[in-house]
């Protein structure tokens, strides 16, 4: 079987100037590349701390009509240390939901792409 990992999902955006601001600055996550190439395309790539997979968005990445994407999850090892970070950071987002399969928040980017944050339930004492 060969390997695949996942590092690159890219997410449609209205205003990439506005969601540099918001996952750059209000998130915190490292902008890793912000280039214009023409008036046609603008590729920037950001990542969330600890993680291997980034997201991209920009000018000329996807079709124009694009929808916001509505299954991106994070994972985290405490999903109380995640609220609480996101509210202060200014993120608006409901309390820590406990789940069967986890617990959970969820937050969305000024163009709605929603985003579930997950902490992993113990499994066999474990992760």
């Amino acid at each position: 079987m060969v390997d695949y990992r996942l590092e690159l999902v890219i997410i449609p955006v209205t205003d990439v100037d506005r969601a540099v601001a918001f996952y750059g600055e209000t998130l915190g996550w490292p902008v890793d590349f912000n280039q214009v190439v023409s008036p046609e395309l603008r590729f920037v790539q950001v990542t969330p701390p600890g993680s291997a997979c980034s997201i991209a968005f920009g000018v000329g990445l996807l079709p124009a009509e694009a929808k916001p994407l509505l299954g991106l999850q994070l994972v985290t090892p405490d999903a109380d240390a995640a609220h609480d970070d996101l509210v202060a950071r200014g993120i608006e987002v409901g309390p820590v939901q406990d789940l069967a399969w986890g617990r959970f928040v969820w937050f969305d980017d000024p163009d709605g792409n929603h985003w579930a944050v997950q902490q992993l339930p113990l499994r066999n004492g474990s992760v």
